[in-house]
């Protein structure tokens, strides 16, 4: 669980910045692939997500059920793993498993927020200690960080970019095909492959994950 505190971001921003697939390139350097597999209700679908993992680790991908609900002027976005008969765990990346994780943005004043983010996540695999040592100390402030700086950014992006479609605002924007519930099944982790990467040390980090 971390939180950040944003200046002259306000929390409406901060939300279209979470949803906005297209925009997750500019600033999400840890991600390999992203994009929406399809609609469950006004305010759910289901999507996929893939991870690069620091070398040599084998890099992780997730497809979860994600929900979001406007709070006055506060928003929450809430995900979490399901198994969808069409988009089944990949040989080139370990399936990883989002127990739940959810981000709170808060509006704090005018013009400004806070954003709190909690993640129940099982990456599969036996992890190194330091592995996980490095996401809890290193790799979830960072994130926070540039989520921060991405919501400074975005106004500026958004105007050159298609500015008035936002369908996690605006239902009848979204042209995503319906997904059923029923095609759908909570994933549970042991039903997964588990990979033994204990052995691995943190000598062989590759450079650039360092500065990520």
């Amino acid at each position: 669980q971390t939180r950040i505190s944003c200046k002259d971001v306000p929390a409406e921003t901060l939300y279209d910045v979470l949803h906005d697939t297209r925009y997750r390139k500019k600033w999400d350097s840890n991600m390999i692939e992203t994009y929406d597999i399809g609609r469950l209700t006004v305010n759910a679908d289901v999507g996929y997500y893939s991870w690069k993992c620091p070398s040599p680790l084998k890099n992780r991908d997730f497809v979860t059920l994600r929900s979001w609900l406007p709070l006055g002027n506060d928003y929450m976005i809430i995900n979490y793993s399901v198994k969808h008969p069409k988009y089944p765990p990949r040989k080139d990346f370990v399936r990883a498993v989002s127990l739940q994780t959810g981000y709170l943005i808060k509006a704090n004043g005018d013009g400004a927020c806070v954003l709190y983010y909690l993640t129940q996540v099982d990456p599969r695999g036996s992890l190194p200690k330091w592995v996980v040592n490095r996401v809890s100390q290193f790799v979830a402030p960072k994130a926070m960080k540039k989520i921060y700086k991405a919501g400074l950014k975005y106004p500026e992006w958004k105007r050159k970019h298609d500015p008035g479609y936002k369908p996690w605002v605006y239902p009848e924007q979204n042209t995503l095909p319906n997904v059923s519930l029923a095609e759908l099944s909570v994933q549970h982790a042991d039903s997964l492959e588990n990979i033994d990467e204990t052995g691995l040390t943190e000598d062989h980090l590759s450079t650039s994950d360092h500065e990520a």
